[in-house]
């Protein structure tokens, strides 16, 4: 059997998968969870592509995840009664928000965000369209910002407006993106990503929300302002995971401390048991390209050594021209960096205690498999928090989630290194319930007659966190 893939891939749908058969050919290639991004698109479109990856999951033995990326409270332009303007270093520019949404000129133009007045300084740097323009504040009226073009470009309408160095503060959710959730929750999905998130307190009112329409949706925040690494820690206790958002954060931040940030980011989700994603422009040149840029190569294993859960594609399948191949060359580039020995092997937590029994099995386990030649892990799970923690710890060993449950299968798509099996216990005497599991990992391809491998459970089936048992197996 080939070695699967550790790090999960998240690709985003859009037009340029809702061609026939491009969907299904993403998921063969390997992606295992899809997004699906809020900002584009319709809840019937969405709802049309939610429904072919649930066909595929049911015709095929794979289990796919389903993300919900929440579009927030984006900062934007309005139009201009143009197409667009070209701004040169120099000039005086005007962002006013008493415009008309499309009155826009060579002189001014209307924002979305009408306390954008409240919010900024004297001598404060506007970042328009991901930074390509740049403005200095000169003065700060009721209902204008007037700036002075530092560098200039052409400016077309709808573009984003962030504040250098962050802290602009509209609110983390719009009345939009409560109706998102509530479609999130109506289609079951398994992870909800809050955009713009700056506090746990912003963590808190998603889940509040998904909880009040009787969802159980894990929720990865998106990493992407200033303000939410100030609060890294608690924006980490507070959701599931988190994504490293690089496009907003790269504006409101120093393009160049995003290597660093990332690195600090993941870290830092692992050792606190979270799922983590790294995100936005991975393979972006294959929106129109064929094949990947050698930069693109670097950032993607990159990610992998710093060993990130999964990597994720937006546009590049969403819309772009190669949807299939850059899953491929994503694919290809993942599997390489894995190689990589220190990959391989990992210090977490050895230093410590735990109070879980779950999580202590977990750690032995891993241990154990790291250091006795282990072929593989199953892990029977109701919750799929075992598997969780002990995919938190480097290894070249599979770990296999067995579960009875749909949602804890799609879910546990995301973690680094886990792959998961349907299953149900019928026997409760130990020999015959070793052989069930052994004949699921045989079926699967993931062990044969000689191989050792190891078992956790727990003694009560159906309760969530109670693994308390590890079994060491020869297989015969």
């Amino acid at each position: 059997m080939t070695q699967p893939r550790r790090t999960k891939i998240v690709a985003t749908l859009g037009p340029s998968t809702d061609e026939p058969g491009v969907t299904e050919a993403l998921l063969d290639a390997g992606v295992n969870t899809v997004r699906c991004n809020m900002s584009h698109g319709t809840h019937e479109e969405h709802l049309q592509r939610i429904e072919r990856v649930r066909a595929y999951n049911e015709q095929s033995d794979k289990t796919v995840g389903i993300l919900i990326d929440l579009q927030g409270p984006e900062i934007r332009t309005g139009e201009f009664q143009t197409d667009k303007i070209m701004l040169q270093d120099g000039d005086r520019f005007s962002l006013d928000t008493a415009l008309g949404d499309k009155q826009g000129t060579q002189d001014s133009v209307s924002v979305t965000y009408k306390d954008l007045p409240k919010d900024v300084e004297v001598n404060d740097v506007l970042l328009l369209d991901d930074g390509l323009v740049e403005l200095r504040v000169e003065a700060v009226s009721a209902t204008r910002v007037d700036c002075i073009v530092v560098v200039g470009g052409p400016l077309g309408g709808k573009k984003g407006l962030n504040r250098k160095g962050g802290g602009l503060t509209a609110a983390a959710l719009t009345e939009r993106d409560e109706r998102d959730i509530a479609f999130a929750v109506s289609q079951r999905a398994d992870y909800i990503a809050p955009s713009f998130v700056k506090t746990a307190a912003d963590v808190e009112r998603v889940r509040n929300l998904i909880e009040k329409d009787g969802g159980h949706c894990h929720i990865i925040a998106k990493i992407e302002t200033a303000l939410a690494i100030d609060n890294l820690d608690e924006i980490i206790a507070a959701a599931d995971g988190v994504m490293v958002a690089r496009g907003d954060l790269g504006v409101e931040r120093d393009d160049a401390d995003l290597p660093g940030l990332q690195k600090k980011i993941i870290k830092k989700a692992r050792r606190a048991d979270r799922v983590v994603i790294v995100a936005t422009q991975m393979m972006d040149s294959m929106t129109t390209s064929p094949v990947p840029t050698r930069a693109e190569v670097f950032d993607v294993a990159n990610a992998v050594l710093d060993g990130t859960d999964a990597v994720m594609l937006s546009g590049e399948t969403a819309a772009g021209q190669y949807p299939l191949k850059v899953v491929q060359n994503m694919d290809r580039v993942c599997r390489r960096a894995e190689r990589e020995h220190h990959v391989m092997r990992s210090q977490h937590r050895l230093g410590e205690t735990f109070e879980r029994f779950d999580e202590s099995i977990a750690m032995a386990a891993m241990y154990i498999a790291n250091h006795l030649g282990i072929k593989c892990i199953a892990a029977l799970t109701e919750s799929g928090a075992s598997a969780l923690y002990m995919s938190r710890i480097s290894s070249g060993v599979p770990i296999y989630a067995l579960s009875s449950h749909p949602e804890t299968r799609t879910r546990i798509s995301l973690y680094r290194g886990v792959y998961p099996i349907a299953h149900t216990p019928l026997a409760s005497e130990h020999v015959s319930f070793n052989q069930e599991v052994i004949n699921e990992l045989r079926e699967a391809g993931a062990v044969e007659t000689g191989d050792k491998l190891i078992i956790t459970k727990g003694d009560l089936t159906g309760e969530e966190g109670g693994t308390n048992a590890l079994k060491l197996i020869r297989v015969t």
